[in-house]
């Protein structure tokens, strides 16, 4: 979806999905050696990537085919045009933020559906909920979990701790959505939840502008593969797990079913 968004040609997905997945991969390392190759992997997958998106960004150059790319390249707004390494930077950002998210969400979603058999049949026999089945599902296995590293410019006080000027400073969304002072029954899945103030987006003007489109795309996915697949199971119970500590959400999800429903 986010290659079709951005106007990058269907043959080319799957050179997408290869690159963004060793983009992502570094965090993963779980010795030094793997970190340095996995970070060398991460370093030559940017490379090409922004080389691809540098060409494909001088086709779309005065020839604007109506998707985002055009858009950034041709945009001459009142900020001015965007610099190429700040397009460039900017179609990585998307590309990452726009797949990597999307597919661990949609992932952590059938796995929490499939493991509340009581919800997914509430949720079958009405569709209708599904908005608030995601915002649900959203709160309690968000694919986010921290935001990238931030340094702190000055001393801050939070609460009895004192962050030092120039520490690194990661800040867990997932456990702010579980926060027992916020939500009742935190980790208990509750569609019927009143209270959806949640995190799973961010917050302020740090929200996620992909949001709209995360939201679309997964409650099809997961309505799809419900109402399409039956009786549907979950082969392994814990699934094995990305050992990513940003992104979360399983490696394979394997499932079984009966029988695919016709259309």
């Amino acid at each position: 979806m986010i290659c079709d968004v951005l106007g990058v040609p269907h043959e080319d997905e799957p050179r997408f999905h290869a690159w963004s997945m060793a983009i992502i991969a570094p965090p993963e390392a779980t010795t030094p050696e793997e970190a340095d190759a996995l970070q060398e992997e991460a370093s030559a997958a940017t490379c090409e990537l922004g080389a691809y998106l540098t060409r494909l960004a001088e086709v779309r150059r005065g020839t604007p085919q109506g998707d985002l790319l055009s858009g950034l390249v041709n945009d001459d707004g009142p900020d001015g045009t965007m610099s190429s390494s700040e397009m460039i930077s900017t179609a990585i950002m998307l590309l990452i933020g726009g797949h990597e998210t999307t597919v661990n969400m949609i992932a952590n979603g059938a796995l929490t559906l499939l493991r509340h058999p009581e919800a997914l049949s509430r949720l079958r026999a009405d569709p209708s909920t599904m908005p608030l089945v995601f915002e649900e599902l959203l709160r309690l296995e968000p694919p986010a979990q921290v935001t990238p590293k931030y340094v702190a410019l000055d001393d801050v006080r939070v609460g009895d701790a004192t962050i030092t000027k120039g520490s690194p400073v990661w800040i867990a969304w997932a456990a702010a959505n579980r926060d027992p002072r916020h939500f009742a029954d935190p980790d208990r899945f509750d569609p019927t939840r009143e209270n959806r103030d949640h995190l799973g987006f961010g917050a302020g003007i740090h929200s996620c502008f992909g949001a709209p489109l995360a939201r679309l795309e997964t409650q099809i996915a997961l309505a799809e593969l419900f109402s399409r697949l039956e009786n549907v199971r979950l082969v392994d119970d814990p699934p094995p797990y990305r050992r990513n500590p940003l992104l979360r959400g399983p490696s394979r999800l394997d499932i079984t079913f009966d029988r695919v429903r016709p259309l």
